[in-house]
């Protein structure tokens, strides 16, 4: 009897990317058992994009998000949709794992080959610096009545996804600092960065809780706690969350994913130490990256308020679908009210690419997102004397540009961001959109796996945001949720963020107002509290030993 399969058809997006350039060397193991995610779209998407949109524009103390246990039958899949894909999926030998409405997901396993003729594709084995990967060369395929419902297809492909975005401090020669200039730039706590940043006192994230997604590396407890109680500061709560079996798993290598671990946690844990730090660790892959923010969005359990990211690549090197399904999951977590802050890239307008093309960052270039570059800062406890761009060349510069994939935001509109640089000049969305202090030399002391060290990078800027948000949520009692166009607004008219005015980060000049390096600038953020309509902390903090602490490192800084 003929086989009765439908004829398949592409899944929009689901290509290989612009940048590919792996070398196949065989097919994939028939027989090896992985597990996929098929992200089906939003029962309502225009709605849940207007719907976020018209949230955004009111004031905070306004805002009604949807809560965690609603947002299923508010924005999530139609169950209809999930039931196609299940019987599809059955009626190829998959098994269901998970079918999530809120969650917009259906898990699958089963063989490679089966995966390989449910979705039209061929499954081979690639080679990369690191090892090897299992992708697909082809579009991925499903039925024609489930091309509209599937989202994107993740996990066939195992490819590492995005890389950490941390940078060492370069001056390893302890004789260095004897000679260096007066005004070279010096390394900074992230206490010290906070109080230049003008950070809100008083607060101190009670009640809060920051995620962080790691796809790499690890944490202890005793280099923590060691490095808290050298700030004068008390230990925060930090736990970690598995995603698709990755853990906290420590390398015990300074250099490696560890330190973009421990950078993140000890800066969101300074400038919060009261807020409740939940670690979501997931595997570098597209599959792993999707499902950390959205498992950690939708996490009932921590309830985090905002979600700090300091892992991506360029654009060009994600499927457009995935980059829809990450987009979508940033949407998402706006609409229950969660933030999510990302680093824009270590490696300057190009993003580490050489096609002599400008490059911006993903996830950090998705409209929904709050992208961070960064800036080298220099000051007394007192001011800033000094804020520019972070470039100190192309592979240790604040990322920055236009994207060549997200149409310009409404939020953006009156910024004046130029169209691309690239040909066809998309009118794309500008990114970062904030900036901090991210250069090496003005980076932060930190401690990983047992050493006192300096790292910058905007790995550095995504947690500093993500604190600065806790202590803004704690004050104003509810969150601020997706803070854009507030920003582009009242915050940025109303003089709550530094503008950063001098520097370059290749192909793009730092200029007044927004810019392709640091955005609308730096922030200040009692000042962005008191815009958003919040005041400092009518309470002592609970870590009175931190200015002491600050002030004693005082004569060291700038």
């Amino acid at each position: 009897m003929a086989s009765s399969k439908p004829k398949l058809v592409p899944v929009v997006g689901s290509e290989l990317p612009a940048q590919f350039t792996a070398k196949a060397v065989g097919r994939a193991n028939a027989i090896e058992l992985i597990t996929v995610t098929v992200k089906v779209r939003a029962k309502n998407d225009k709605g849940s994009v207007d719907g976020l949109h018209a949230l955004a524009m009111q004031a905070v103390k306004q805002r009604s998000h949807v809560s965690r246990e609603a947002f299923g039958a508010a924005h999530g899949a139609d169950p209809a949709d999930l039931k196609k894909v299940e019987d599809y999926a059955r009626a190829c030998n998959l098994n269901v794992v998970e079918c999530c409405e809120a969650k917009r997901r259906v898990v699958l396993a089963g063989k490679v080959s089966d995966f390989e003729s449910a979705f039209g594709v061929t499954l081979e084995r690639f080679e990369h610096p690191g090892g090897t990967f299992r992708s697909h060369t082809s579009s991925v395929h499903v039925p024609p009545d489930l091309e509209p419902i599937v989202e994107a297809v993740l996990g066939l492909s195992n490819r590492p996804a995005a890389k950490p975005h941390f940078q060492a401090r370069r001056r390893a020669n302890p004789l260095a600092g004897m000679f260096a200039s007066a005004d070279a730039p010096q390394p900074l706590t992230p206490l010290q960065v906070a109080q230049l940043y003008d950070f809100p006192t008083g607060l101190d994230g009670t009640g809060q809780s920051i995620a962080i997604i790691e796809l790499g590396g690890g944490f202890t407890m005793a280099d923590l706690s060691a490095y808290f109680t050298s700030l004068g500061l008390p230990m925060p709560s930090v736990s970690s969350v598995s995603v698709l079996g990755a853990s906290n798993t420590p390398v015990n290598d300074p250099n490696s994913a560890d330190g973009e671990v421990m950078l993140d946690i000890e800066v969101a844990g300074a400038v919060a130490p009261q807020s409740k730090i939940v670690v979501y660790f997931a595997p570098n892959t597209t599959q792993g990256f999707v499902t950390a923010i959205t498992n950690a969005a939708h996490d009932t359990v921590n309830a985090p308020s905002v979600i700090s990211i300091s892992w991506g690549g360029p654009e060009s090197t994600w499927r457009a679908s995935e980059r829809t399904a990450m987009t979508n999951a940033i949407r998402d977590a706006g609409l229950m009210g969660v933030t999510v802050t990302v680093a824009s890239g270590d490696n300057g307008s190009a993003d580490g690419l050489t096609d002599r093309r400008s490059h911006v960052d993903f996830p950090a270039s998705s409209p929904f997102a709050l992208a961070c570059g960064g800036t080298r800062l220099e000051g007394t406890l007192a001011s800033i004397s000094e804020e520019v761009v972070w470039n100190d060349g192309p592979n240790s510069a604040t990322g920055g540009g236009v994207s060549d994939s997200f149409p310009q935001p409404a939020y953006q509109k009156n910024a004046h961001v130029p169209k691309s640089v690239n040909p066809g000049h998309f009118a794309g969305r500008g990114v970062p959109d904030v900036a901090g202090n991210a250069d090496p030399e003005s980076g932060y002391e930190v401690r990983v796996d047992g050493l006192n060290t300096v790292i910058g990078g905007t790995s550095a800027v995504a947690p500093l945001w993500a604190g600065l948000i806790a202590l803004l949520n704690q004050s104003l009692g509810k969150p601020v949720g997706f803070l854009n166009p507030l920003l582009y607004s009242q915050v940025a008219t109303g003089g709550g963020l530094h503008d950063v005015t001098v520097g370059n980060n290749g192909s793009f000049k730092a200029g007044k107002g927004w810019d392709p390096c640091t955005g609308l600038g730096s922030p200040d953020g009692a000042k962005i509290l008191s815009l958003l309509g919040g005041t400092n902390g009518a309470t002592t903090p609970s870590h009175d030993g931190a200015s002491k602490k600050a002030a004693a490192a005082g004569a060291a800084v700038g």
